[in-house]
């Protein structure tokens, strides 16, 4: 069973404004509301792909009540901890039609902080996830919100330490930094992310490898660097690096789109244990979730599978 936690939870309020321009009135194009939050995303694009997983993290409040509606709706098994006091939080996403030929559209968001989470409420939360067996996959993805200690990802990872779990880590800095003495599965870091931690800029491929390899050294078994529209690069556990480039799709909103990549990747592994099979289903899933709103489904992935993966030494 594959297990995803999202700590801090949303309702995304996603709305097309064309011409967005501050301090001004804006009226949408178009509008619509979806349970969000990066664990919650890779749940619902495992759904898609025929996967099943089980959603962790904390709701509270009238919004968490419609997020857990949602992900129910879906199909998606749910062990949420219940907050007696707050709201789960609501977030803004903009997208807006810009004047600039290279940049034909562009994405603002605003990000609530959320409710405050208790000692109590996090005992409850261990409790579920102590339920987790060996053998099985636990996504953490996300910030953690102030209410928690930002060690948050490492004792739960010491918590199953006993047991062979696969963790997957998406997070950033000194968040991902922390969990690689775990030896996690799998880490997502994009490029720019990757570049942030060591202080450098990374652009190309072979400029990715050698600090892809130091997050391997580091403990990190797989790292996959999502490089956007430019596709991902797979630092493997059976020292391979593969890359390959990302299909040509119109980007219609791209959030959740490494998310899907997350979610692909962990169901072409599912089905082939084989590293590029799962990169190429990492990168048909990002891009299939990039170019449709929603999640792409699994016929949209299946058609967007690059057909070339590239070796690097």
């Amino acid at each position: 069973m594959i297990y995803t936690l999202t700590v801090n939870p949303s309702l995304d309020y996603i709305v097309d404004v064309p011409s967005f321009k501050a301090a001004a009135v804006n009226r949408t194009k178009n509008e619509r509301i979806v349970a969000g939050g990066k664990g919650i995303n890779v749940s619902f694009m495992l759904k898609n792909l025929g996967v099943k997983s089980t959603a962790l993290g904390f709701l509270a409040g009238f919004t968490g009540k419609q997020i857990e509606k949602m992900v129910e709706d879906q199909g998606i098994e749910s062990a949420f901890v219940h907050l007696d006091n707050g709201n789960s939080r609501i977030n803004v996403k903009i997208t807006s039609t810009t004047e600039n030929p290279a940049h034909k559209s562009e994405e603002t968001e605003i990000n609530a902080q959320g409710p405050s989470i208790s000692q109590s409420d996090l005992e409850l939360l261990f409790t579920k996830i102590k339920s987790i067996s060996s053998n099985d996959t636990l996504v953490m993805a996300g910030s953690i919100p102030s209410s928690l200690p930002d060690s948050l990802y490492c004792q739960i990872m010491e918590c199953l330490s006993q047991k062979n779990v696969s963790f997957v880590i998406d997070a950033t800095k000194n968040l991902l930094i922390k969990s690689l003495e775990y030896h996690p599965f799998l880490i997502k870091p994009n490029h720019h992310e990757l570049g942030d931690i060591f202080g450098v800029t990374l652009s190309t491929p072979k400029e990715i490898v050698p600090y892809a390899k130091k997050l391997q050294e580091m403990g990190a078994r797989n790292v996959l660097v999502s490089m956007g529209k430019d596709g991902a690069l797979l630092a493997a556990e059976d020292g391979s690096v593969c890359y390959s480039s990302a299909p040509k799709v119109q980007a219609l909103y791209t959030v959740g789109a490494g998310d899907s990549m997350v979610a692909g990747f962990l169901a072409g592994w599912i089905e082939k244990n084989d590293y590029c099979h799962a990169l190429k289903m990492g990168i048909a899933s990002g891009s299939a979730t990039a170019s449709t709103e929603g999640f792409g489904t699994k016929k949209d992935v299946l058609s967007l599978i690059p057909n070339q993966i590239d070796f690097i030494g």
